[in-house]
């Protein structure tokens, strides 16, 4: 009687942690959500990013394909506001590298996450996953030019 006690104990906490994973990953989203300062919306995007490549991981793991892309979507366009928002700031990103070059950083490693998550997928359903890719590492470049602007009336470099 008393293993099936430690049983449910154990049970109940395991769904006691999970949830505690959902719901810091809904406040960290209402959080940047709220946010109106570009430079700490992107601080805050780095951490929701990391935990929504998680959950994307997770869900894939689950065998939810059509879930974790729908996550990695969400990403991506978070991304893509935090990324418009920065450049419409007027903020020098040379000489306050603030928020650009975090969230830089954290787009390229997240990048590297979803190479790995890339290649554990049937090859028929990688396509989708490689176009989010490309929409990361297109904003990633957009923050190196940010960054690390070019001299002499060159042209920026085309990856």
């Amino acid at each position: 009687m008393k293993v099936w006690v430690w049983v449910a104990a154990l049970l109940m906490l395991g769904i006691g942690l999970r949830l505690t994973g959902q719901d810091r990953l809904a406040a960290q989203l209402e959080q940047y959500l709220n946010e109106k300062d570009p430079v700490r919306k992107a601080r805050l995007l780095v951490k929701l990013g990391e935990s929504e490549v998680d959950q994307a991981k997770k869900q894939l793991q689950s065998g939810d394909d059509v879930a974790s892309l729908e996550t990695l979507e969400k990403y991506r366009d978070q991304a893509a506001q935090t990324v418009s928002g920065l450049k419409a700031s007027g903020l020098n990103a040379e000489k306050k590298p603030a928020g650009f070059k975090e969230l830089q950083i954290s787009l390229r490693w997240n990048i590297r996450r979803v190479d790995d998550l890339i290649l554990s997928l049937p090859v028929d359903k990688r396509p989708f996953f490689r176009e989010v890719r490309g929409g990361l590492v297109q904003m990633q470049n957009d923050l190196v030019d940010e960054l690390f602007p070019r001299r002499g009336g060159g042209k920026k470099a085309n990856p």
